[in-house]
């Protein structure tokens, strides 16, 4: 392995660095004729290209080409050139359409869209529309019985050609013929890159095999020469790949370079650092493979001279432009996989780019894996609920850039997300003690001051990795993307509709489904949420049973066959003759056949991913192996997330398919069971039914409902528990399923969403101190109030006093 050692660690004053230090192993070498070749891809994105002789696809002007990067089992980065791809969407068909309308509808079509688009030009595109073809299938959304109809496959040269030509067909007279059809879109808004990942049965992150006879390799004295900085640049058609599930041999995860760096400003005083004035001083990095525990390389670049550090390796520049050249060389001998610090992407990276680019450091911005290619800051607007938010992003093609500030906010809740507070919450440890006031002061001391900088500064670059590798969030976020088959960095930056999409598309395919291009505004309908009872307030020194469903909302979609395919929108059930016992008639008042007229597509997939995960929970119990067993927690964690995140999609109006009738029956549903759980314990559990005392449900929220079983004792509390939640089971379809999970002990009911009391799980000793919506785990009061409650807390659960 090319592991450095810090037994004798350095300091130098130079203008260059030996990028030859941080080179990848060579590659052995291989035989496109006679070996395969295998990696894993870890990123994936398009471009438009010349034709590539023997490959699929049109064979003159330009095409679209797709790029897989990724690293093989030695550790060499790879690019891969995947050629004959081309996107495509579908519309509806009348029924008068037939194969013979085929060549004059495409030539209609090909026209005007060639017209439509400024700089079609005809060398570079001699074509539009590839082709048309007439497929059969049935439109996801609504039961219209299982007859298929016509739909045309519309595959274009190039996917700036897609959006035209669906505005074309829905807005104009494009073949006349069909003047009074109204075409709708399907598919429409798919972009290429998951159309790809999609119809080649890829998942994020898994292995790839070329096999041999199948791929070439391009070498730089050729036509086509390499485009990025990888060791190993490939050519091939994308019917000739083999993907390989990530299951057995091929769950591991190759060694993938993580770089983690952070950036120090000799800011003025009280004013924040500005890329125009304020120079850069200094740059910390630390490289580690991806589930190693040691560190690659761990140094510092500095501006001016600086005492040498025991465990990292020191560079020193006289200039500034020196220190930011020789860094972006430093990237780019590494060739990093992964890139991370914190909040890299609203500040450091773009602080980066925009000071090369005052001091007009061009080469300086040639940080991505593509030769040719610029990183360059851009600004983004999204629109929350609490209002417009603006953040930047910067391009790093073939590379990953993750942001720990953006994966902590989305996976934890704390009062603070500065380094320095979330290293104390997960590491225990904070930051070096260097006030950001006296940067500039020590940058303008001596060697010892500098060298009490760097150390602030490496550390600063070592916590972010730590907590990567602590809360195993890209061990997670890999098994998410195999789970949801996506990239890895969709799940960064695409939030949660991208994910459903393509298990949509990929279930869809094989059942014959198209789905629609869903458009327009969001409209004002809304659905009712989920069933608070009322609480009943008060400090209760009984246990109070907890009673779960497990998965509701996933659960309530299997068993009552809740999909866009199963749904009856208008007169149908009377056109079909469909009789009652053949429909659901949810307490929302919609419709759904069930699933013995026609088994909905959600379902399927939900029942896929809980599956999955019951099978992936029975591994991890019996893998010896920790490396494996992280993987494996974090995979069936991300089928639970998945699952859970099917009805949200539903609900999301503004979304890619929203569709309310499913998100309101769901939590129609949810209400009716937790009602009728309220109802079920109460009436059975009375002194008339020999038991010691009338059970009182106090309170329930959504999925949970809390007993007072009035039993006495912790024991008979939970051993009452475990009996309703079978009981109750039984009374509900499956695979609704209701759980008895802990007992709280004693137990502080202060409103709606308001709790507190002891967790117990066992009768020997309570888990936790669990508080719910109290300024204990609120973040919106200060400090001195969270310490106030905690300490009235203790007092009322655990001293009792």
């Amino acid at each position: 392995m090319d592991k450095k050692k810090f037994s004798s660690p350095t300091q130098h004053t130079l203008k260059r660095i030996k990028c030859e230090d941080f080179y990848r192993p060579t590659p052995p070498p291989s035989d496109p004729q006679s070996e395969s070749f295998i990696f894993q891809e870890i990123e994936i994105d398009s471009y438009i290209g010349n034709v590539f002789p023997g490959m699929p696809g049109p064979q003159k002007g330009m095409v679209p080409i797709l790029r897989m990067y990724g690293i093989t089992k030695e550790g060499n980065s790879v690019c891969c050139h995947v050629h004959g791809f081309s996107p495509y969407f579908y519309v509806n068909l009348p029924a008068s359409f037939t194969s013979a309308d085929l060549p004059a509808f495409k030539e209609k079509l090909d026209n005007a869209v060639m017209a439509d688009v400024r700089g079609g030009k005809k060398a570079e595109f001699p074509e539009a529309v590839l082709a048309v073809e007439i497929v059969k299938g049935k439109s996801l959304v609504e039961y219209t019985g299982d007859e298929e109809i016509n739909f045309a496959k519309i595959t274009v040269t190039a996917p700036k050609f897609l959006p035209p030509a669906r505005r074309l067909l829905t807005t104009t007279v494009v073949y006349e013929p069909l003047k009074n059809h109204s075409f709708s879109v399907y598919e429409g808004n798919v972009d290429v890159e998951t159309r790809f990942i999609v119809d080649c049965n890829i998942l994020g992150c898994c292995w790839i095999e070329l096999p041999a006879k199948k791929w070439s390799r391009r070498i730089a004295m050729s036509d086509h020469r390499p485009m990025s900085r990888c060791q190993i640049e490939v050519d091939v058609s994308w019917t000739d790949f083999i993907v390989h599930a990530p299951e057995g041999d091929w769950a591991h995860v190759a060694k993938f370079r993580i770089l983690s760096f952070d950036i120090e400003c000799a800011g003025r005083k009280g004013i924040f650092p500005e890329p125009q004035v304020d120079p850069i001083i200094q740059i910390a990095n630390v490289v580690q493979l991806h589930g190693e525990k040691d560190v690659l390389y761990r140094n510092i670049f500095t501006l001016k001279s600086c005492a040498p550090i025991g465990h990292a390796d020191v560079y020193c520049f006289e200039k500034e432009e020196d220190m930011l050249s020789e860094w972006a060389n430093f990237i780019r001998a590494l060739d990093p996989d992964i890139i991370t610090g914190y909040n890299i992407n609203n500040f450091d990276l773009p602080y980066l780019i925009d000071r090369a680019k005052h001091m007009k450091l061009n080469r300086f911005c040639y940080l991505a894996r593509l030769t040719d290619v610029q990183s360059v800051v851009k600004e983004n607007v999204t629109q929350t609920k609490i209002g417009r938010r603006t953040f930047k992003s910067v391009n790093l093609d073939g590379r990953v850039a993750y942001d720990m500030l953006m994966v902590m906010k989305r996976d934890f809740k704390f009062r603070s997300y500065s380094l320095n507070s979330v290293s104390q919450e997960i590491l225990g440890e904070q930051k070096e003690d260097v006030h950001y006031s006296i940067i500039t002061d020590l940058q303008n001391g001596d060697d010892q001051s500098r060298r009490r900088l760097a150390l602030y500064c490496l550390k600063d670059a070592e916590l972010p990795l730590r907590l990567l590798n602590t809360v195993l969030s890209f061990t997670n976020d890999i098994e998410m993307a195999r789970v949801t088959g996506v990239p890895i960095t969709s799940l960064l930056t695409k939030g949660e509709q991208v994910k459903v999409v393509a298990q949509l598309l990929r279930h869809a395919r094989p059942a014959g489904y198209f789905m629609p291009t869903h458009q327009g505004a969001p409209g004002n309908d809304q659905y009712e949420g989920a069933t608070v009872i009322e609480p009943i307030r008060g400090y209760y020194t009984e246990p109070i049973a907890t009673l779960d469903f497990s998965s509701l909302y996933p659960s309530i979609m299997i068993a009552h066959n809740l999909c866009y395919t199963t749904l009856i929108r208008g007169p149908i059930k009377e056109k079909l003759g469909l009789t009652d016992d053949l429909v659901t008639s949810t307490p929302a008042n919609c419709m759904f056949v069930k699933s013995s007229v026609r088994p909905g597509l959600l379902p399927h997939i939900l029942q896929h991913l809980l599956s999955a995960r019951k099978k992936t929970k029975a591994l991890l119990k019996d893998e010896k192996d920790p490396v494996l067993r992280t993987v494996l927690n974090g995979r069936q964690l991300a089928y639970k997330i998945s699952a859970n995140s099917v009805y949200g999609f539903t609900g999301a109006q503004v979304g890619k398919l929203p569709c309310l009738e499913i998100s309101g029956s769901v939590t129609a549903y949810g209400r009716s069971m937790i009602e009728q759980t309220k109802q079920e314990v109460e009436q059975h559990y009375r002194i008339e039914n020999g038991y010691e005392a009338d059970a009182k449900v106090i309170y329930g929220d959504t999925d949970s409902v809390m007993v007072n079983f009035k039993a006495g004792t912790l024991e008979k509390s939970m051993e009452l528990g475990k009996e309703a939640a079978d009981l109750i089971s039984a009374k509900f379809i499956k695979p609704i399923k209701l759980e008895f999970e802990k007992v709280y002990f004693p137990y502080l009911l202060i409103n709606k969403k308001r709790y507190a009391g002891l967790y117990w799980t066992n009768t020997e000793n309570y888990d936790k101190m669990d508080c719910k919506g109290i300024e204990t785990v609120r973040r919106d009061n200060c400090t001195l109030v969270v310490d106030v409650i905690n300490v009235c807390l203790q007092k009322l659960l655990i001293k009792k006093d």
